[in-house]
């Protein structure tokens, strides 16, 4: 996940105050955008995916 390519919303203002989301084969991800180098949430991405199936709905 180290080189991983994060991304974040493109709603996203520039003030930093947002979440960042990289996936990988095997996980997804998920670090706040004003501390980086503060850890990671990785969860599964069938998680993820139906994570963000619920918000969408």
């Amino acid at each position: 996940m180290n080189e991983a390519r994060w991304r974040k919303s493109s709603y996203s203002g520039p003030q930093n105050n947002c979440v960042e989301v990289a996936t990988a084969r095997t996980a997804v991800g998920v670090r706040d955008t004003k501390d980086r180098a503060g850890g990671r949430l990785d969860v599964e991405p069938e998680a993820w995916s139906a994570f963000v199936d619920a918000l969408a709905n």
